[in-house]
């Protein structure tokens, strides 16, 4: 395993303008603060890598290429802002298909962490809904929602129980300047 640590992230309502099941390149839209604080993580060393549910093609409502076109977009646009992805894993299953890899289950995860070297248990994950914070307790990450997207729904549930909660992915990068800089200062045992 390496060393580098990873910020896993949500796609919809955390690095791009939330649209009920997104079809159309043209409509990919960086929210506010999203290419500062991706650029932010990147120059602290830590991978970045988007983990998003995309039932709409299972559903029929867009193919595959499709998807690809809108994440080439977004890779664009980040790239624009000095800012790369060292990966996007996708599940393109509906929650009926009872797939591994649809968040909060780990199978996206695992296959980022076997691509790249990783511990899950060292890395942050970033997103605006329920499942996103589950799916960082469930590979025993810390969990961060943003308010963006749905988040200040959830935040207002209080039902997701994330360890920090943050305005945006500016915010989530202070967050874990923090938490990175605080845990390089606490003495190990020898």
């Amino acid at each position: 395993m390496t060393t580098r640590r990873f910020v896993l992230l949500d796609r919809d309502g955390t690095i791009i303008a939330e649209h009920n099941y997104l079809s159309d390149p043209a409509q990919v839209e960086l929210l506010p603060g999203a290419a500062a604080g991706l650029r932010r993580m990147a120059e602290m060393g830590l991978g970045l890598v988007v983990v998003t549910n995309q039932s709409g093609v299972g559903r029929g409502y867009f193919t595959q290429e499709r998807l690809d076109a809108i994440h080439a977009r977004m890779a664009d646009l980040l790239r624009a802002e000095g800012v790369e992805l060292d990966g996007i894993y996708v599940c393109p299953h509906t929650p009926e298909d009872g797939c591994g890899c649809r968040k909060p289950r780990t199978g996206l995860v695992e296959a980022a962490a076997k691509a790249h070297g990783f511990d899950p248990r060292d890395c942050f994950v970033v997103g605006d809904k329920r499942c996103d914070v589950d799916l960082g307790r469930n590979v025993g990450a810390t969990a961060i929602l943003v308010r963006t997207g749905y988040g200040a729904e959830h935040e207002a549930e209080d039902s997701s129980r994330p360890a920090l909660v943050v305005d945006d992915l500016l915010g989530a990068a202070e967050a874990i300047a923090e938490r990175i800089g605080a845990q390089d200062a606490t003495p190990r045992a020898p």
